[in-house]
């Protein structure tokens, strides 16, 4: 019983009969408690997430500044987004869920913007000893051009993929002024595009961007691990 002990005189009579087999519609204090759950549960879920970023954002040192451009609001991994790996193997852009990604996007021939990306990019992910596994480097070759065999060796511990440009541009994004090959990307585990680099890092550039990388790290240790992990089975 609750309320008032005046609320007796406005308790409701026995229910009605119901036809055998038909339930009763749920009453709607029950209808809004099962929503409560549902909404708690979902922020439950993303309650990691959002710490994280808010220990990273919020609660820092006075003075103390990203060097990466934050993206408000975040886009997410597009699910329709086809790649192609150098080996003709087909996969789902949204496959590579699961884990940190550094991006960089350009021409298979890759000229000399785009060997300096992939130079900053393997020294930055070595660079964070043995944190290294919780992120991957990917680059994103937008045209047929073939990728020079010069670079195969180069190659071994990244992600290539050739995706579309013009579907790809409708995800990431270049800052004004600036071609998309021109920057690096940061993409969290959750699969959303989250920070963006200056353009044309030079090895100063890149040690401050390994310094945001490392703080990112370090503030989603509570939810984030090395490696996918494998899909549900049926």
């Amino acid at each position: 019983m609750s309320g008032s002990k005046s609320s007796d005189a406005f308790a409701p009579g026995p229910a009605a009969p119901t036809d055998a087999g038909v339930r009763p519609p749920a009453p709607p204090r029950a209808r809004r408690r099962a929503r409560w759950t549902l909404l708690l549960l979902f922020l439950g879920f993303l309650a990691p997430v959002a710490a994280s970023y808010f220990t990273y954002y919020v609660v820092r040192p006075e003075g103390r500044r990203n060097f990466g451009t934050l993206i408000e609001p975040q886009r997410a991994l597009p699910a329709d987004l086809a790649a192609i790996a150098l080996d003709g193997r087909r996969e789902p852009l949204d496959a590579l869920r699961g884990q940190w990604l550094l991006v960089s996007v350009g021409s298979g021939a890759c000229d000399a913007v785009c060997e300096n990306h992939l130079y900053l990019q393997r020294q930055m992910r070595e660079s964070l000893g043995r944190e290294k596994d919780r992120l991957d480097w990917v680059w994103l070759v937008t045209d047929a051009a073939p990728v020079p065999s010069a670079l195969a060796s180069a190659l071994g511990q990244a992600t290539v993929l050739r995706v579309d440009a013009q579907a790809l541009a409708r995800w990431l994004e270049p800052a004004p002024g600036q071609a998309l090959n021109e920057h690096l990307y940061l993409v969290d585990p959750k699969g959303n595009w989250m920070m963006r680099f200056p353009a044309l890092l030079d090895a100063a550039g890149a040690a401050k961007a390994r310094r945001d990388l490392e703080r990112l790290l370090r503030a989603s240790a509570s939810w984030d691990q090395a490696g996918r992990k494998e899909p549900d089975r049926p």
